[in-house]
């Protein structure tokens, strides 16, 4: 910033006749500890000549913003800091490191030190002091750190806070800043009401304005100003802004004491709760659920309800009117895997949201949803912000890229998808619905279908541990549910206990097909000498129709393979990194087949545990296995 047309005296003044004593200040002046001409803020200005004997001295002529705050007040008093004086020209002198700073920070210097740790480490012994009076603080003016307008970079250094100092990029920054900490240590002062909170104020509620309709980012700067002058309501709606920016992967959530508001429960509330329980360590000792700020009993316990629902996964977002039967809807497409489809509806509903409270912003509640925050990606999130909303108008954003890419091909490629053993398997049930599996494939006396998980974490949301009572021949399935585009039921594994289908293995899929058609599918990808195995089986009505598992080059087959998926015909010339892929693609030319990327990365999906894909050995089999266990001796 180019401060050398500022006006000092305008700035000066207004300081000066919107100071009010701080409570501690009013205290002392009540007990007669001092009076108020003690705590006045101004000097008499110094003279040209004042300021050119002090540049005399120095041997450098002060930086612009300084030499133009020195003629309209020689020095000032700072109340609100732990620097209390600025001295007069006069009394300012170059700093000299008295207490060998320098050393220390050039020690700390390495070939990969930035520019500005550079600039610090000799700051110490160039640095110009201004202050006259502080609780072992200093104000520091470095030569050597210059902007193209000549002003000098301001650092204040606490010597009891073994912290670096904070640096500024001039006296003015410094000053507004100071200036800007005066109004927010008397925010909450009654009386304190002048024509610069009145200003900002008003710069608040056209925030308001331009967040509800869809002015996100200039809502964010006139609140961000607004905040720091401690502007009632500013720090609350600023952080909704920053919280949706962020999307459902936010963990910063803090919304002052706006959570105080019982009308702003429902929204604020399950996202401190989400951003609480994400931070908790496992097994570790409970923490008291703080919300931030001074709340009434109602209010806390409604908390402590939400926040055990957030915990066990059982929380709903489910707010009134037309927004909240989207909602509703959406959940319904999202529980099942179609996360692009409930983004849809709920970017579609975004207009008839309206707030439960005058400073609530946008639907927060979303994102402590199990199922639907994970679609609140950070795009998402910063559309949602770009739509009118409780009735307003304006300019509609372009719609942000679906999520899931079409089929199946993608679980061929790199992406983080990737199950952690190479491996993964997946049944589909054609004209079933998901809540059909488990009487299907589900384990005996298996409790069917479970909730998503409460914590998701990409693709390690399911116990996959064997269970104690299970003979060693057996491989459960622990499957993400859902419902393909198409309409068949689907069950998918990332991390199968066994490697590859082998002499036991039985194909679920005849047991599944009793109402239709069945397919299943395990792939595991090749390392090493350890060749590539592709599976597949297909049944109608309770009958295995074909199959065949490709192992490298060798093909096992049962029955008659329709040429569209017959491994021979649709590898033939491909190479052997696009092989799963063109296996894939076939399956999803002749079935119609999907699977949603989103929803199985980010763990939405129920699951269920499946009865074992071995049989039990027969009479005259036997079934061996190796326990390797790591460990020192």
């Amino acid at each position: 910033m180019n401060d050398n047309g500022f006006d000092w005296g305008t700035f000066l003044r207004r300081w000066r006749d919107e100071w009010v004593p701080s409570e501690d200040e009013a205290m002392e002046l009540a007990e007669g500890d001092v009076t108020l001409a003690e705590l006045r803020l101004e000097s008499p200005p110094a003279s040209e000549a004042e300021v050119a004997d002090a540049e005399r001295r120095l041997g450098t002529r002060l930086p612009p913003s300084y030499r133009a705050f020195l003629l309209a007040s020689n020095g000032w008093r700072l109340h609100d800091d732990s620097i209390y004086r600025l001295g007069a020209a006069h009394e300012i002198g170059w700093f000299g490191d008295p207490f060998g700073m320098t050393p220390m920070y050039r020690e700390s210097l390495d070939e990969r030190a930035t520019e500005q740790q550079v600039l610090l480490a000799g700051m110490w012994e160039r640095a110009l002091q201004l202050e006259t009076d502080s609780d072992m603080s200093y104000a520091l003016l470095d030569p050597g750190d210059t902007d193209e307008d000549g002003e000098w970079a301001l650092y204040v250094y606490h010597g009891w806070s073994g912290e670096y100092p904070a640096r500024y990029p001039s006296f003015h920054a410094y000053m507004r800043r100071r200036y800007e900490s005066f109004h927010a240590d008397r925010a909450q002062l009654p009386d304190f009401v002048n024509d610069t909170t009145r200003a900002r104020d008003a710069d608040v509620a056209r925030a308001r304005e331009d967040a509800l309709s869809g002015r996100w980012e200039a809502a964010r700067d006139l609140l961000a100003d607004a905040q720091r002058y401690g502007r009632p309501g500013a720090w609350g709606m600023l952080r909704q802004l920053d919280t949706l920016s962020q999307g459902y992967g936010s963990r910063n959530a803090s919304f002052g004491g706006l959570v105080a508001d019982p009308r702003c429960t429902d929204e604020l509330v399950p996202v401190l709760a989400l951003a609480h329980v994400r931070d908790s360590r496992p097994g570790g000792p409970a923490r008291p659920f703080a919300l931030g700020a001074e709340t009434d009993d109602g209010v806390q316990a409604s908390a402590d309800e939400i926040l055990a629902r957030v915990r066990d996964g059982s929380y709903r977002y489910t707010p009134d009117g037309a927004f909240g039967r989207a909602v509703a809807e959406a959940r319904e497409a999202a529980r099942w895997g179609d996360t692009d489809t409930a983004w849809r509806v709920i970017r579609a509903a975004l207009p008839s949201w309206s707030p439960p409270g005058p400073e609530l912003l946008a639907p927060l509640g979303l994102l402590a949803d199990p199922v639907l925050g994970p679609v609140v990606t950070r795009e998402r999130g910063l559309e949602l912000l770009a739509t009118p909303r409780a009735g307003r108008t304006g300019a509609v954003p372009e719609p942000v890229p679906d999520l899931d890419p079409p089929g199946l091909c993608w679980l061929a490629g790199p992406q983080r998808w990737n199950a952690p053993h190479g491996s993964y398997r997946c049944l589909w049930v054609e004209g079933t619905e998901p809540e059909a599996l488990p009487g299907l494939v589900g384990e005996d006396g298996g409790a069917g279908l479970t909730a998503p998980p409460s914590r998701p974490a990409g693709w390690f949301p399911y116990d996959v541990r064997q269970r104690d009572d299970s003979a060693p021949w057996e491989d459960r399935a622990v499957m993400a549910v859902g419902r393909t585009g198409s309409g068949w039921a689907f069950g998918f594994d990332t991390a199968p206990r066994t490697s590859e289908p082998r002499t036991f293995f039985v194909s679920p899929a005849a047991g599944a097909s009793h109402g239709g058609r069945a397919v299943v599918v395990w792939v595991r990808r090749g390392r090493d000498d350890t060749p590539a195995v592709f599976h597949l089986s297909v049944a109608e009505r309770g009958e295995e129709l074909y199959a065949y598992t490709l192992r490298g080059t060798d093909v096992e087959r049962s029955g008659q393979v329709p040429a569209a998926l017959d491994p021979e015909r649709v590898l033939n010339g491909v190479d052997d990194a696009d092989r799963e892929r063109c296996l894939l693609a076939a399956l999803e030319g002749e079935f119609g087949l999907s699977l949603p990327r989103h929803a199985l990365t980010e763990g939405i999906l129920p699951h269920l545990t499946t009865r074992s894909w071995n049989r039990a050995p027969g009479e005259g089999e036997a079934y061996a296995y190796v326990t390797v266990r790591v460990g020192s001796r």
